[in-house]
């Protein structure tokens, strides 16, 4: 069996033919199928990240020298049952490798309309980089003063703790 048709096979684990196989696994097998399951998907999601940044990065006009990175800082997620995601807006997009500036700053509150950030994210947000943002923070949940970098030349996307 060639590796595409064992991950289309995968893709669909309620199949009666994957669920029968995976029936027969030993535990242990089933343990080290599942770590290298989560390992592959988080990869692949921090792939579909660095791609939608790329994307994003090209399309800016001007004098300005090409990123390097880009920033995430975190959001509070109450309406999908997470209590802290990743921001599906660029934070910061720098050219040079020094690490900006992003410490939450002491704002006046107001109450906007419920939803609002719902609908704004909706209009203005990059769907498949926000759907990327949003599984990694289910995989690797991250703390409210951590930042997520997206390193395009090296395409390593890292959850940094200051």
């Amino acid at each position: 069996m060639k590796p595409i048709e064992l991950a289309g096979l995968l893709a669909w684990p309620t199949k009666s033919l994957v669920r029968d196989a995976l029936r027969r696994l030993a535990p242990r097998t089933l343990d080290a199928l599942i770590i290298e399951t989560l390992s592959a998907t988080e990869e692949a999601w921090r792939q579909v990240a660095v791609d939608r940044v790329a994307a994003f990065a090209a399309e800016q006009t001007g004098d300005n020298p090409p990123a390097v990175a880009a920033y995430f800082t975190t959001i509070e997620r109450t309406t999908e049952g997470l209590g802290v995601g990743w921001s599906p807006f660029i934070a910061a997009l720098t050219s040079s490798e020094d690490i900006p500036d992003l410490r939450h700053t002491t704002t006046t509150v107001t109450a906007g309309p419920v939803g609002e950030a719902a609908m704004t994210e909706e209009m203005f947000a990059d769907p498949e980089l926000a759907a990327a943002l949003n599984r990694l923070a289910v995989l690797d949940p991250p703390g409210h003063e951590d930042v997520l970098r997206v390193h395009l030349p090296t395409r390593q996307v890292t959850r940094l703790t200051p």
